[in-house]
């Protein structure tokens, strides 16, 4: 009698836990030695359903997807623009794997995507889908979204990624996918009304990844997105930088500082400022040098890029040299050329030549630019050199033959008397100090020149003979 109301109790106990488990199956065992067995059996939500396919109709969309085993129902997300989500639109408790989507506007677009729901809760969202519905004169026949291309392939390269798929019959268009980072979807920007089976992306930054994800578009909208790819657009070397140019007797002379990594270098050059890459090149240069010659007077411009196996990298600054029968060497400094006149000669003179090449007699703003302009021209071609600054027009008011210069709070322009420095604070401009400071228009001294090695300048009179330094922006 013991053991059979002992039988009961158990009995009674696992009927309860039965009864009140909703998430979870439990199975009790009365065992004939009084001992139990409890099973229990864990329910998950389920998977997205694939295949999802949406096809217009006349004021409706037809929906179809590929039934999830364990589905008690399905519940459709839907809307007017991409990007659904289980906040959208729902129509729930759909008992089959098809939906007739009834009393809609013709020629909207409406975005679906399905999810699987049973005793668990509702699982993942599907792919998302598209139609717009037409009326019976517009859509003779039914169309349905298309399937993902297949074979997408993206291949990185300077500043650019090239892209491939396999051509999906029916596509009127292709809808590429993109971002920086892995998980592209509908969401991400997007490039749009792709005609063929490929695409190039250009104007990207080098050395960057970039991901990518492709759907067809057909009359009944945009398909589902293919698998991802993705590539990284290769680093090119950077540009040269100290470059150079000196011209005389029809050859020019470049230089630039040498580029790690470089294999070769190519020149890029014209007779017009403004040098880009599809300018005249001259490839394949081994060395941080190249003599242009058998070149006819006029002015030449030039930038250089490094060259390695990822392609030709970033283009120097532009560098300039003249060649005129009146002036040599030619030199570049800071995106300005300069040359020098080919005979001395009045400042008068010397400021027609520069005026009758597009040039001026040199401005000198900086005690850098004074220091290359002495460096390069005094001595070279006389002890003295005439240089831009003038009281011709008033006594004691030294000006520049280009006029004055308003963008560095009167440094340049500030030269009239002999206390006058560079930005140092320290180092003057004018040669000498006291009773034998310069300028000091002994014998009506209107011009003034570089007089010694050290750059200092000395005011002498205009009719002198002296070499000429002139400018060219």
């Amino acid at each position: 009698m013991k053991h059979l109301i002992f039988d009961i109790l158990i009995l009674f106990v696992s009927f309860s836990i039965i009864s009140c488990s909703s998430e979870n199956s439990i199975a009790t065992t009365a065992t004939t030695d009084n001992s139990t067995t409890t099973t229990t059996t864990t329910t998950t939500t389920l998977s997205a359903p694939s295949g999802l396919t949406a096809t217009a109709g006349d004021g409706s969309v037809a929906l179809a997807w590929t039934a999830n085993s364990g589905a008690s129902s399905y519940t459709v997300y839907w809307g007017t623009s991409t990007g659904i989500t289980s906040s959208s639109t729902t129509l729930s408790n759909i008992s089959t794997n098809s939906y007739s989507h009834t009393g809609l506007s013709n020629s909207t677009t409406y975005y679906y995507k399905v999810a699987t729901v049973n005793s668990a809760g509702t699982g993942t969202l599907s792919s998302e889908v598209s139609a717009a519905p037409a009326s019976s004169s517009d859509n003779s026949s039914s169309t349905t979204t298309l399937s993902a291309p297949s074979g997408l392939t993206a291949t990185g390269a300077a500043g650019q990624v090239a892209l491939d798929w396999t051509a999906v019959s029916g596509a009127s268009s292709y809808t590429l996918y993109w971002d920086n980072s892995t998980g592209v979807s509908i969401s991400s920007s997007s490039i749009t009304s792709i005609s063929n089976d490929n695409y190039t992306h250009s104007s990207l930054d080098n050395g960057t990844a970039y991901y990518y994800k492709v759907a067809t578009v057909n009359s009944a909208g945009t398909g589902t997105l293919s698998s991802e790819v993705n590539a990284t657009t290769l680093v090119l070397l950077a540009a040269p930088d100290n470059v150079s140019a000196s011209g005389a007797s029809g050859t020019i002379t470049l230089n630039w500082n040498a580029v790690s990594g470089a294999d070769n270098y190519t020149l890029y050059w014209d007779n017009v400022s403004g040098i880009t890459s599809s300018d005249t090149a001259i490839p394949s240069i081994s060395n941080d040098n190249y003599t242009h010659s058998s070149l006819s007077d006029g002015t030449y411009y030039y930038k250089v890029a490094a060259v390695n196996d990822n392609g030709t990298g970033a283009l120097s600054a532009e560098f300039s040299s003249v060649l005129a029968s009146n002036i040599q060497g030619s030199e570049t400094y800071n995106a300005h050329t300069y040359a020098i006149t080919t005979s001395a000669m009045t400042y008068a003179n010397a400021k027609a030549a520069a005026a009758a090449l597009g040039g001026y007699l040199t401005t000198i703003n900086t005690l850098a630019e004074n220091t290359f302009l002495t460096t390069e021209f005094y001595g070279t071609y006389g002890n003295a050199i005439w240089i831009g600054a003038n009281d011709i027009d008033t006594e004691g008011t030294w000006i520049w033959d280009n006029g004055t210069t308003s963008s560095d709070n009167g440094l340049t322009d500030n030269i009239s008397t002999n206390s006058v420095t560079w930005a140092d604070n320290s180092t003057k401009k004018w040669n000498g100090s006291g009773n034998g400071s310069e300028p000091n228009n002994s014998g009506n001294e209107d011009c003034a020149n570089i007089t010694n090695s050290g750059g200092k300048w000395n005011d002498l009179p205009c009719t002198n003979s002296l070499y000429g330094v002139i400018e060219f922006d």
